[in-house]
């Protein structure tokens, strides 16, 4: 069996791997998978923050959201249903679920199988560029390091950020708050909008940025805004910033211009850095910017032994974007190869012009979006970027409401948005808001990978009644346009 603890001997591997998360766990298997010697380091236990306390507990809440909605217009269809939320009991559900997600992934067995070293013993720094060293006492030697650490949530620096909470601490609310305020309208704060809106809560969500969801393809952020006031949010964007947080009788003060109050709970949803703190980076000769350590198209650091891949980077922040990206670096460091993942677009030959455009391609194209509700996804170039570099492109958007499976379930609200270039035989870009919306732009992603364009998918035969069913009907509508 592979050590799960620290190791009284000093370790020697080809490859170190710092991070037990989505990304660690995928390059130490690939780079054992092609025969090198690996050592996976680990401060305390493997599946990272989307299992542990991210992404996993954020959908099952957002499972549980979605049954109270379900539950509240249940008399709509014949049934008699009340529904409160008990707190405790959704709170043990959601950790239960991240145990079966953790026990269901198996990467402890997984590893093992691969002849992967996994030691979890606190928190590993360098010493040097090929030697590294946990809190625990465990020393590890390395050809090349693979720098997997993960993200952590960054406090604002102001006066009570302290008394704020972290998105993956309100679990720890002994209660749920009545009134919430919400700091950033980024994914996971307008996820916490839902679900905690769901619950009852009276939610107020505030950015300083001039919309919600700001990478996101404009039509989507209005949309997304337009649901959340109909359920009564507040939603507040553009603030000159937030000052302060104080506690007072009633809950904690939050100073934020006419955008304050007082709440029973502040959640602080400011952004997600690298945790490259304490990472003794600077005795390795890597330079980092606090927020993330840098690294090349190959995903190498300034020390070509040493690379840096998913949130460690700072780039995507995703999970599906960390596994390529690791397991790119794995083969770079093992077969000193520069395989890497293309930008999102690449110049490409027009077909009714001849000349170079831009186009979303392979790699670079990286589905996104929340489980909200309404849900949102996108992929590939907004509406802006794609007229950017291609003046010329067709854009249709086809509502839920012509969709018979949405009024079958009485999911109206949304729309989906479908862009190719001039021509009309690549896509360029998809974006949903409404019901399935993930899986709907993971549909035109498939596509979209393949090099299949809208006539293609104008042609094939949806499943009927589908939410898929919506890909068709707007590749249809973009045929159309002549």
């Amino acid at each position: 069996m592979t050590p799960t603890a620290s190791a009284t001997e000093p370790l020697t591997a080809d490859v170190a791997v710092i991070g037990g998360g989505p990304a660690g766990v995928a390059a130490a298997l690939r780079a054992a998978e092609l025969g090198a010697s690996v050592v996976l380091l680990e401060a305390h236990r493997l599946g990272g923050t989307c299992v542990n306390s991210g992404c996993v507990p954020t959908r099952v809440l957002a499972k549980t959201a979605r049954l109270m909605r379900d539950v509240r217009i249940a008399h709509e269809y014949g049934i008699a249903a009340t529904g409160t939320i008990d707190w405790p009991a959704t709170v043990a559900r959601v950790r239960s679920t991240v145990d079966r997600v953790r026990a269901a992934k198996a990467d402890a067995d997984r590893l093992d199988a691969a002849g992967v070293t996994v030691v979890l013993d606190g928190r590993a720094s360098f010493v040097d560029a090929s030697t590294l060293v946990t809190e625990g006492g465990t020393t590890v030697s390395a050809q090349t390091v693979i720098v997997a650490v993960g993200g952590h949530s960054r406090p604002l620096p102001i006066p009570g950020a302290e008394l704020a909470t972290a998105p993956e601490h309100v679990l720890d609310l002994p209660e749920l708050p009545h009134r919430v305020a919400i700091i950033g309208a980024g994914n996971t704060g307008a996820q916490l909008t839902t679900i905690l809106r769901s619950f009852g809560a009276e939610v107020t969500l505030l950015d300083v940025a001039e919309r919600i969801l700001m990478p996101s393809d404009p039509d989507i952020s209005a949309a997304v805004t337009a649901a959340f006031r109909e359920q009564g949010v507040r939603v507040v964007t553009g603030i000159g910033g937030v000052t302060a947080i104080t506690a007072v009788d009633d809950g904690l003060q939050l100073e934020a211009g006419e955008a304050g109050g007082v709440f029973d709970a502040i959640i602080m949803a400011t952004g997600w850095p690298a945790d490259v703190a304490d990472l003794g980076l600077e005795r390795a000769g890597v330079p980092h910017t606090g927020r993330s350590v840098p690294a090349d198209h190959t995903f190498r650091t300034a020390v070509p032994t040493i690379f840096s891949v998913g949130d460690a980077n700072g780039r995507d922040m995703l999970v599906q974007a960390a596994v390529f990206e690791a397991e790119a670096a794995a083969e770079n460091a093992v077969l000193d190869a520069n395989r890497h993942t293309p930008h999102l677009g690449q110049r490409l030959p027009d077909p009714t012009s001849g000349d170079d455009a831009w186009h979303p391609t392979g790699w670079g194209l990286l589905p996104a979006g929340g489980f909200t509700d309404p849900d949102y996804a996108g992929v590939g170039f907004t509406q802006e970027q794609a007229r950017e570099h291609d003046p010329g492109c067709r854009i249709v958007s086809v509502p839920f409401s012509r969709l018979e499976r949405a009024v079958i379930d009485d999911r109206e609200v949304g729309f989906l948005k479908l862009i190719a270039d001039r021509s009309g035989e690549r896509i360029l870009g998809a974006h949903c808001v409404g019901e399935h919306a993930v899986e709907i732009v993971q549909t035109v992603t498939t596509a979209m990978v393949a090099g299949i364009g809208p006539g293609d998918l104008a042609a094939v035969r949806f499943a009927y009644p589908t939410y898929t069913a919506l890909v068709g009907m707007a590749a249809r509508e973009l045929l159309r346009l002549t």
